[in-house]
């Protein structure tokens, strides 16, 4: 018989468990907190109809079919952009106050990986910002939209994609910082001039023009992984393009390439952030 007084190794808890269970506590929570919900839906949605019907008369974009898009139209995926983006801010903020709580010392403590616990928080916060993405596509009922199941499918895969590189973001400045206003005010500054400069709220000037300035705000725009999402989720609502004589817009299959590497690469970010010595993460 063995010596019952023998201590058993601490057994590594299953990753695909710690992962689940992270994520399933990030949608618990936000949705418990309705302000949250209201506040990441309800400041796009505003912003959408304010600057939609009062730009409407004054601000038209020419497509590729000889045809005009009202503005309304124009900047309803950069308000869906903007959904994910402000969800994203808001979940990963759960990292900074789990510090604060204790919660997030008792995980680093645990027996578990840290690439399970960047994938339940990332995967719970692209979630959320992925369904209340998809909520806020019922007001594209009031468009000019052409709905198919195949085109349903692979705007939400995009939305969840473009949700998960985003929280990505968001989680490897939250979990550095030490209070919420910091995390705010540098998610503002990061954030917000990626997606201004996305085609969200004006398009992407073609090159060419000999001016340095719109030189170098071509090529931030067409190097901005957001100017990706915006066209692909442009281009898979309204299935026609903007004018290659005055706009610049990538193709769809460029566009998801890109998305797709960006996403990894700051998914990567996420980790590496994460691998810091215990004893720092306890402070």
């Amino acid at each position: 018989m063995s010596d019952s007084s023998e201590i058993s190794p601490v057994r590594q808890v299953s990753w695909v468990r710690v992962a689940e269970s992270l994520a399933w506590r990030e949608l618990a929570r936000f949705f418990r907190q309705r302000n949250r919900v209201i506040g990441a839906i309800g400041t796009p949605l505003f912003m959408w109809l304010l600057f939609g019907f009062g730009l409407e008369r004054s601000f038209e974009v020419a497509t590729s079919e000889n045809t005009k898009t009202s503005f309304l139209e124009y900047y309803f995926p950069g308000s869906l952009v903007l959904i994910l983006m402000f969800t994203a801010i808001y979940t990963t903020i759960s990292v900074i106050e789990d510090r604060q709580a204790g919660f997030l010392q008792g995980v680093l403590i645990a027996p578990v990986s840290r690439h399970a616990m960047v994938a339940g928080k990332v995967l719970g916060g692209s979630v959320i910002a992925m369904l209340q993405g998809t909520l806020f596509l019922g007001a594209g009922l009031f468009l000019d939209v052409s709905w198919s199941l195949s085109q349903f499918s692979t705007l939400v895969g995009v939305l969840f994609l473009a949700s998960m590189m985003m929280t990505c973001i968001g989680f490897s400045f939250a979990w550095k910082m030490e209070s919420t206003q910091g995390f705010h005010a540098i998610m503002n500054l990061v954030l917000m001039p990626m997606w201004l400069l996305s085609g969200a709220f004006f398009p992407v000037p073609v090159s060419g023009s000999g001016q340095i300035s719109q030189e170098v705000l071509h090529w931030m725009m067409k190097v901005n992984p957001l100017t990706h999402v915006v066209s692909l989720v442009r281009n898979l609502l309204y299935g026609v393009r903007l004018s290659e004589e005055a706009f610049w817009e990538p193709s769809q299959s460029i566009s998801i390439l890109v998305i797709v590497v960006a996403t990894a690469l700051f998914y990567g970010l996420a980790i590496k952030v994460c691998k810091r010595p215990i004893a720092s993460d306890l402070k």
